[in-house]
């Protein structure tokens, strides 16, 4: 689990992005130049990767040695977690 200062780092970021998609949700409705948007939808997308970076570091450094140092079995089964995350941000 994410400690607390780490959470509502996280949080604080995830607030500004929500803020960033609503913005782009009244963009798409004025209507706006096709660019613009592409523009917010990739600082959006930028913004959400840096916060899925931040959590899988933390996983990476804090999570997955504490599920080793429990044996074998544990230490495969976050590994493979560990394996299946990175196949689905590498999609």
């Amino acid at each position: 689990m994410l400690d607390p200062s780490q959470q509502q780092a996280l949080v604080t970021r995830l607030n500004r992005i929500e803020g960033q998609i609503r913005g782009i949700r009244r963009m798409v409705q004025e209507p706006r130049r096709c660019i613009d948007i592409l523009q917010q939808l990739a600082a959006a997308e930028a913004a959400m990767n840096r916060v899925s970076a931040a959590i899988l570091t933390f996983h990476v450094r804090k999570c997955v040695p504490e599920g080793a140092a429990h044996g074998d079995e544990e230490r495969s089964r976050q590994l493979g977690e560990l394996v299946d995350i990175f196949d689905r941000f590498v999609r």
